[in-house]
């Protein structure tokens, strides 16, 4: 029988962990967890309901009434906040510049965490985010730390965006990316950095599909 294991995917915005990620776990038949897409519809439903972002305690009263359900479909990952399915409106500008400071605050992490943990406990997961490796699945068989070039990250996420219709620019992008990559490494709860147990996985100059066979090829050395 094939062992279940755990693979955690970390890295910076923009370095293709979500679209590797599901293209890894439909491969292997595994649960794909969007971590990233949790403290968005966090965010998303704090903005909405005027709540201020540096506001940790009336965050997480919302946060303990909310639920945050991740449906997998044909189309993708659908991402559902008290029923209601926000999977392209957590995706926005807005919520893509607020984020990083929801996900600063150690309570919303924890609660959070708990809830990532519980998806994760009987294996057969893979799951992206900043901190999986280094604090949310620190026992997981296969750990991953993927990046690219600030400037690679910002054309992707610019074609993205394209793609769903949302306005943007490749300089803004790039500056965006910069910052977020120094709010999400600096913050005290959880930074964004590589677990020693990590592997390095620059796919600047890989296509989608070479830096998911890498990941397929190693998870199977794992579950042998």
């Amino acid at each position: 029988m094939t062992k279940k294991i755990q693979i955690a995917i970390d890295g910076p915005a923009g370095a293709g962990k979500s679209t590797i990620a599901k293209i890894v776990a439909e491969a292997l038949t595994f649960t794909y967890i969007d971590t990233g897409a949790m403290y968005r519809a966090v965010t998303y439903k704090g903005m909405q309901q005027n709540i201020q972002l540096d506001d940790s305690v009336r965050l997480e009263e919302m946060l303990r009434q909310t639920e945050i359900k991740l449906q997998p479909s044909p189309q993708g990952q659908l991402v559902f906040v008290d029923g209601e399915n926000v999977s392209d409106a957590i995706r926005s500008n807005k919520v893509t510049s607020n984020v990083s400071q929801v996900a600063a605050h150690p309570n919303i992490r924890r609660i959070l965490v708990t809830m990532q943990q519980e998806l994760a406990a009987n294996g057969g997961v893979v799951m992206d985010g900043r901190d999986i490796a280094t604090h949310v699945l620190k026992d997981a068989e296969l750990k991953i730390f993927m990046s690219a070039s600030v400037e690679e990250r910002a054309r992707r996420r610019f074609l993205d965006n394209e793609g769903r219709g949302i306005p943007s620019t490749i300089e803004n992008l790039q500056e965006e990316i910069a910052l977020r990559d120094k709010l999400d490494s600096e913050r005290e709860a959880s930074p964004l950095i590589q677990a020693e147990d990590a592997l390095y996985l620059d796919t600047t100059a890989l296509t989608i599909e070479e830096a998911a066979t890498k990941i397929l090829k190693l998870a199977n050395e794992k579950m042998m």
